[in-house]
């Protein structure tokens, strides 16, 4: 059985401050096979990785210009990011981009900076608002895409197809064989997040998940390698 990809959770996240320039270069020196991180579209279509909807200081992102989103500073002293350099940096690596909030105006912007991108092919979106991933991909049918889920399904597989996408992501603790049956039987996968606990991450990983989301991701991949009985198949 393949090894779960090691994703890291709006970068190291564990070791430095999230969604950073420097979450994303230490995921890449700590063996991640892929980061996760949180997009928001400002008014004017510019493409900002932060968590949450609003800057402190500056008020919601949404209302702000990309230039003015630009001179603001996170904890660790950096400017915001945009997905284009975080693109630029994370070439070697897979991308899921979670779309936190997204007017439809703003669809082809999102879609052309991820076009954009140095490696497409390792670029994916996701969303705990299935109605973005479902017009993303109206507008483009071969962007990889999933879905965000903090509860259990009854019919995971439906809500899936209702926006065409293939990855599931479950939160870890409701991840179970049933689940992974139904989603691996119409050719899904899972990705359990966000988990940091080693002996969850080896139950995870003998269960069969697609990938496992943490904040320490050489942690995971330690956890990973200890369950699949030491091999590191990465």
């Amino acid at each position: 059985m393949p090894r779960p990809l090691v994703i890291a959770h709006r970068g190291a996240s564990g070791y430095e401050c999230e969604n950073s320039r420097a979450a994303f270069r230490r995921a890449l020196t700590l063996g991640a096979d892929g980061v996760e991180l949180d997009v928001h579209a400002t008014r004017d279509g510019a493409m900002v990785v932060h968590h949450d909807p609003e800057i402190p200081g500056y008020g919601p992102i949404a209302e702000l210009s990309g230039p003015r989103v630009r001179q603001a500073r996170i904890a660790n002293g950096e400017t915001l990011p945009l997905l284009s350099e975080i693109l630029d940096l994370l070439v070697d690596l897979e991308v899921w981009v979670e779309v936190k909030s997204l007017p439809a105006r703003h669809d082809a912007a999102l879609l052309a900076v991820l076009a954009r991108g140095p490696a497409p092919h390792r670029t994916a979106v996701h969303s705990f608002d299935h109605r973005i991933v479902g017009r993303l991909g109206k507008c483009e049918p071969s962007l990889r895409r999933g879905i965000l889920l903090s509860s259990y399904l009854e019919d995971p597989v439906a809500a899936l197809r209702a926006v065409g996408a293939t990855a599931l992501w479950q939160e870890w603790h409701q991840v179970d064989r049933v689940l992974l049956d139904r989603v691996h039987g119409m050719g899904g996968t899972v990705v359990a997040w966000t988990v940091d606990q080693a002996v969850e991450v080896g139950r995870l990983t003998r269960l069969g998940v697609d990938a496992i989301c943490g904040n320490y991701p050489d942690r995971t991949r330690a956890a990973v390698a200890a369950a699949s009985g030491g091999r590191d198949q990465g």
